[in-house]
């Protein structure tokens, strides 16, 4: 009988063993799985993405293809070489209102063409801030509620800051701020 129970108990270390080199064998089969599907979509995401920008850019600066005509240079800003410069700070500020005054925090980025521009801004942040602080401040609660409101005061605030640009820097530098992030309380 004890030899039984020794057969036994090697007979299950034997299926122990066996069971455990299969579930091994699955583990690393799907271990391999996995690492080759993602190394697939990471090189079909990123290898793939940069044929039509290399496409591009060969296109640019080695002629123009049939019926294209080549951007010129001297023209000024295109369309599609838009920047955003971030104001680096959310303007937090009261308005009266006519029930109550209200809390406000509006997030800013100034949209602008050019890298010459992009600079400038970059350069008078603190003058826009000022401005756009100023103009802000003038704001009233209950028009603000309202998004005809909020499109008067980007309306007013692009207003100040080309006048403010076109005072220091001779042109008007910005062409849109932008609301970002917009919260009254």
């Amino acid at each position: 009988m004890a030899e039984d129970k020794e057969k036994g108990k090697d007979g299950e270390l034997e299926l122990d063993k066996s069971g455990g080199k299969k579930k091994l064998i699955i583990i690393i089969i799907a271990v391999v799985v996995l690492l080759g599907g993602g190394a697939g979509g990471y090189f079909f995401f990123m290898a793939g993405g940069d044929e039509p920008a290399a496409q591009e850019q060969a296109t640019t600066e080695g002629g123009s293809e049939a019926g294209e005509s080549q951007p010129n240079p001297d023209a000024g800003p295109q369309v599609g070489s838009a920047l955003y410069v971030p104001m680096p700070r959310p303007f937090r500020f009261n308005v009266p209102g006519a029930a109550r005054d209200r809390f406000v925090e509006i997030r800013v980025q100034l949209l602008v063409r050019g890298g010459d521009n992009e600079e400038n801004a970059k350069m008078h942040i603190p003058l826009i801030e000022s401005t756009l602080l100023g103009i802000f401040s003038q704001a009233n609660a209950d028009d603000l509620a309202t998004s005809a409101g909020k499109v008067t005061l980007k309306q007013q605030s692009l207003a100040a800051v080309q006048k403010v640009m076109t005072d220091v820097e001779g042109n008007k530098t910005v062409e849109k701020v932008l609301f970002t992030g917009f919260v009254m309380q």
